[in-house]
């Protein structure tokens, strides 16, 4: 299966994941909790996270930069297989889980991003790192429920530059232009998300979601803009690959990842490859998928 297959609604749009049973450090919130005493909680499968805090322990990852921060702990990734649906747990709650046994495009960089800001908080345990992701994964940094979770990869981007975790720069990049295309995809599609098919009502939370959305101005950068622009990119970036499909804004994300020879290539989970994957130059990857339009841009921030 191609990176761009419509298929893949999961991937596509960060929403329809289910929760594996193995390898996966979880938080239950019912809707509304607080995560404090008294919530729903279990943290199981704890093996790649403790490896990564030993690597990142043996290697002082959390002195360097927070891209390069990043990158180590996504190269440490490398061959964990893609897996579809890793965040349903619950068709009537929403979860806040990381699962390291199997990742997809977005948990992966997701997982990423959060265990790099948490080495640099000084944290070094799996609630520390659901404390990161928490705040990356959902609107306002707030778990409320499946309609909290920021399932647009643009709204990730813009609520996430709001919380001061990246800054977008996409428009500063050569050649950007501004998105035109309106995305539609969960509310006309319900049925494709375990939770919007048992909870109707929150369709109505997501169509307003998508209206605040489309009402923003969003610059993308065409792909064949994107070779020119290579310098100006950095290990650590956060990639949206925009997309053709309709109702949707991105249909894919990952890592950009400068190589020993300055080459700047794409860090990501692949379906094609079945696993994360350092793959070509990013330019080259994007000229080969007749979906893939263009990318959105946004480089982490260090943790204040």
């Amino acid at each position: 299966m191609n990176d761009a297959t419509p298929g893949r609604r999961a991937l596509l749009t960060l929403a329809s994941r289910a929760l594996l049973g193995a390898g996966v450090l979880a938080i239950a919130r019912p809707e509304g909790g607080s995560g404090r005493e008294g919530d729903s909680s279990v943290v199981t499968g704890q093996e790649t996270f403790a490896r990564l805090v030993t690597q990142a322990r043996e290697h002082a990852w959390a002195d360097r930069p927070i891209g390069e921060r990043i990158g180590a702990v996504g190269m440490a990734l490398r061959d964990t297989p893609y897996v579809d649906g890793t965040l349903e747990l619950y068709e009537d709650r929403e979860v806040c889980s990381v699962n390291f046994r199997g990742l997809d495009c977005v948990t992966f960089f997701e997982s990423a991003l959060a265990f790099a800001r948490m080495l640099r908080r000084g944290g070094r345990t799996p609630e520390a790192l659901l404390a990161e992701v928490t705040v990356t994964r959902y609107r306002r940094g707030q778990l409320t429920d499946y309609a909290s979770r920021l399932h647009y990869m643009s709204d990730w981007f813009v609520d996430n530059e709001d919380k001061r975790v990246v800054r977008l720069i996409t428009r500063d990049l050569p050649g950007a232009a501004r998105v035109t295309r309106r995305v539609s995809f969960m509310s006309a599609h319900p049925n494709a998300y375990r939770q919007l098919k048992a909870n109707p009502d929150l369709v109505q939370k997501i169509r307003r979601a998508e209206a605040d959305i489309n009402a923003r101005e969003m610059h993308y950068l065409p792909k064949e803009k994107v070779g020119a622009a290579r310098p100006l990119l950095m290990t650590g970036d956060i990639v949206g690959i925009t997309t053709t499909i309709d109702g949707l804004d991105c249909a894919h994300a990952g890592l950009c990842y400068r190589d020993a020879n300055g080459a700047l290539r794409l860090l990501h989970a692949s379906t094609t490859r079945k696993a994360v994957t350092l793959d070509e130059d990013l330019a080259t990857y994007l000229a080969g998928v007749s979906t893939h339009t263009g990318i959105m841009v946004a480089r982490p921030l260090e943790v204040a």
